[in-house]
C-alpha cells in the first residue's frame, strides 16, 4: 500500500469505478453493480454473461451462449490457451455439473453434453466486441470494491483509486486488413484488476483511445497513470473534467514541458522520499523531489511537479545505471505526499506485469486465435482469470493456475460459477 493515509481496507463508497457499460450488458439498473453493502445484491458472473450476444440465432438452444462462455472462462482459469484446450477441458466436466450450469442458463436440453470445439469457437469469436470486456470489468470491479481492494492512497474521507493505463499488441493476431490487434487496458485498484479494455484501430493510436477507454468507468477519486505517450493536454483536460486526477511522466513528446521542468531549481529541492530494493544481483535506490507547479507551466491542471531518480548498482557498489524521470500531477500536496506520488508512479508496473503474464503464462503472442472478435475476447478471459486469482489472494499466478487445473471444481469456485 502507498505510504499515505489509506481507506483502511473498507469498500469504496457507492461502488465507485464500477463499469457503467456493464449496466447495459446485463440489462440491469445501475445500483445492481454496487458492493455487497448496498441495497441490491451484485449479479454473479453467470448472470452477467447471460446478457452477452453470441452472434447465433436463438442464442444457442443446446449450448447457451452464457454456458459456453462460462466454460471457456473456467478453462482459461485452469490454464487453457486455445479453443482445442478449452474443448478438452470442458469435456472433462462432470455431467451433473454441466447439466446444472446449462439449466441455470435456460437450456432446452440441459443434458446436451459439453460443447464441441466448433461451438466454442463460434461463440467466443462471434461475441459482441465490447461485451466480454464489460462483463469482465464489472465482475472484477464489484468483487474488488466489496473486498476493499480499490483504494490505495489519500485520506480516510477521500481515498484515491489508482487506475493504470497501458497498451499491448497481440502479435499473433491480425485483423482482416492484415494489421495487428492492439489492446488498451485500464488496471484499477490496489491489487489490480482490469476494469476496462478497448481495441486500438489500425487507423489510430493509443492517444485518442484513452478517452473512450475511460468513458465506461466512474472516475470519482481515481488517479490515472500511464506512460509518457499519454502526457497530452487533451487527456489532462478530460481527466480533470471527469473529476479525476493524473500522475504522468514527461518525455520528449512534450519538449516545451520537458524544458520547463528541466529549468526548475532541482538542486535546491530536498529529496523527500527514498526507497531501496535489493534483488537479481542489484541494489536499486529511488528518490523523489517534489515542488509546487509554477504558474506558467505549459500544461493544464498541474498542482505539483516531481523528479524521480533511479540509481542501480551491483552488490559491490559498482554503478550500473542512472535514470532521471520528471513528471506532473494534478494532486495537490494536501492530498498526496511525495511517498504517495512515488508509489503511484511505480505502481504503473502492475499493468506491464499483467501483459507480461498474458505472454508468458498464456502465450498470447503465439496464439493463433485471429478470427473476428476472438483475440480481444480471449484477452478478456485471460484478464478475468488473472484478476480472479488475485482476488482469491493468489499473486503467484503461474503456480496458482497449476493449482486451479488440478481439480475440475476449482476454476468454478474461483469464478463463483458453482
Amino acid at each position: 500500500m502507498f505510504d499515505c493515509a489509506s481507506a483502511g481496507g473498507r469498500p469504496v463508497p457507492d461502488g465507485r469505478l464500477i463499469s457503467r457499460i456493464a449496466d447495459e450488458v446485463a440489462d440491469s439498473p445501475p445500483d445492481a453493480f454496487r458492493p455487497a453493502s448496498a441495497q441490491a445484491p451484485a449479479p454473479g458472473l453467470l448472470e452477467l454473461l447471460t446478457g452477452v450476444a453470441g452472434g447465433r440465432p436463438g442464442q444457442g438452444r443446446d449450448h447457451p451462449v452464457a454456458a459456453v462462455l462460462a466454460l471457456a472462462a473456467a478453462a482459461v482459469a485452469a490454464g487453457s490457451r486455445s479453443f482445442a484446450a478449452i474443448a478438452g477441458w470442458a469435456a472433462d466436466v462432470p455431467d451433473g455439473v454441466l447439466e446444472d450450469l446449462y439449466r441455470r442458463c435456460g437450456a432446452t436440453r440441459p443434458d446436451a453434453g459439453p460443447p464441441p470445439k466448433a461451438t466454442i469457437w463460434r461463440v467466443v469469436t462471434g461475441a459482441d466486441t465490447t461485451a466480454p470486456d464489460a462483463v469482465t470489468g464489472a465482475w472484477l470491479m464489484e468483487r474488488a470494491s466489496a473486498a476493499g481492494d480499490l483504494a490505495g492512497a489519500g485520506s480516510d474521507d477521500a481515498p484515491l483509486i489508482p487506475v493504470r493505463v497501458d497498451g499491448k499488441t497481440v502479435r499473433g493476431a491480425k485483423n482482416a486488413d492484415g494489421s495487428q490487434v492492439h489492446l488498451l487496458a485500464a488496471l484499477a485498484g490496489e491489487r489490480g484488476v482490469v476494469a476496462a479494455q478497448a481495441e486500438v484501430g489500425a487507423k489510430t493510436n493509443e492517444i485518442p483511445m484513452i478517452i473512450p477507454l475511460l468513458d465506461g468507468l466512474d472516475l470519482d477519486r481515481a488517479v490515472i497513470t500511464a506512460d509518457a505517450l499519454h502526457c497530452q493536454r487533451a487527456t489532462a483536460d478530460y481527466v480533470h473534467g471527469r473529476g479525476a486526477d493524473f500522475a504522468l511522466p514527461v518525455n520528449d513528446n512534450q519538449p516545451g514541458l520537458l524544458d520547463a521542468l528541466d529549468a526548475l531549481p532541482w538542486p535546491d529541492a530536498p529529496v523527500t522520499h527514498a526507497a531501496t530494493d535489493r534483488g537479481h544481483g542489484r541494489v536499486t535506490t529511488r528518490t523523489i523531489q517534489v515542488m509546487d507547479a509554477p504558474d506558467d507551466l505549459p500544461f493544464p491542471h498541474v498542482s505539483q511537479v516531481y523528479l524521480i531518480e533511479r540509481h542501480v548498482t551491483a552488490l559491490d557498489g559498482t554503478p550500473l545505471s542512472e535514470v532521471a524521470a520528471p513528471g506532473v500531477t494534478s494532486l495537490a500536496a494536501d492530498r498526496a505526499s511525495p511517498a504517495c506520488i512515488a508509489g503511484l508512479v511505480r505502481g504503473q508496473r502492475a499493468i506491464e506485469s499483467l501483459h507480461w503474464l498474458r505472454d508468458t503464462l498464456y502465450r498470447e503472442d503465439n496464439s493463433t486465435v485471429r478470427t473476428r472478435s476472438g483475440p480481444r475476447a480471449m484477452a478478456a478471459l485471460r484478464n478475468l482469470a488473472i484478476g480472479a486469482l488475485h482476488q482469491a489472494g493468489r499473486h503467484d499466478t503461474t503456480e496458482a493456475t497449476r493449482w486451479a487445473s488440478r481439480y475440475i471444481s476449482r476454476p468454478f469456485t474461483i469464478l463463483g460459477l458453482n
